[in-house]
């Protein structure tokens, strides 16, 4: 066996850790205040576009904006996590999160764009779709998160469906299609990362 073997056996036993250890990276800080940045920008929303319909790039700027800045937050919760922590798998683990989650945020930019362009007239299904894209990146990385955090993949689907199925019409572009998934979905991973994984950790 060569050098370059051995290297990339070390590569893949790491890889293989890494999916078998609980990720500590995503903090219940970051993750609450993007909760309740987006029940925040939900009540902007309701003064500054009563009628969305009427300024759909203010609506989108607005909510695009806001989930650019979640990102943000947690990009340097994530980065921080990594230079703080002693241990060599910490980088690994992180990588593979992010590379199990990444994907729904990508597709939720593609869909905004591709409706945007091309399906305007369906651009009020796009808090129920972010919602329940929002909820597969969860499912895809949620056996590296406590257990609990499943039930915040299935609020995320059961969320986009509801949106999807009465927030049209009158109703399209409501301040609650996008306060109930991502405020209350990310209050309550953050309460499930606290308990889980930080509480102990403040006892001590």
């Amino acid at each position: 066996m060569d050098l370059r073997d051995a290297l990339a056996q070390i590569t893949e036993i790491r890889q293989q850790l890494a999916r078998t250890e609980v990720f500590r990276g995503y903090r219940a800080l970051p993750v609450a205040f993007s909760g309740f940045l987006a029940l925040g920008v939900s009540c902007l929303q309701a003064i500054w576009f009563p009628q969305p319909t009427v300024d759909l790039a203010g609506y989108l700027a607005l909510w695009i904006g806001a989930a650019v800045l979640s990102i943000l937050v947690m990009g340097v919760g994530l980065l921080l996590h990594c230079r703080h922590s002693p241990l060599p798998l910490v980088r690994t683990t992180t990588l593979l999160a992010v590379s199990q989650f990444a994907p729904c945020v990508v597709a939720g930019g593609l869909v905004a764009f591709v409706f945007w362009h091309h399906a305007y007239d369906a651009l009020w299904m796009l808090p129920g779709i972010w919602s329940v894209l929002f909820g597969l990146g969860i499912f895809a990385s949620y056996r590296l998160l406590p257990r609990a955090t499943f039930w915040v993949g299935v609020h995320y689907l059961c969320a986009g469906a509801f949106c999807l199925a009465w927030a049209q019409g009158d109703a399209a572009f409501s301040p609650w299609a996008m306060a109930v998934p991502f405020g209350v979905g990310q209050l309550m991973a953050a309460s499930i990362l606290y308990w889980t994984l930080e509480r102990h950790d403040d006892e001590k």
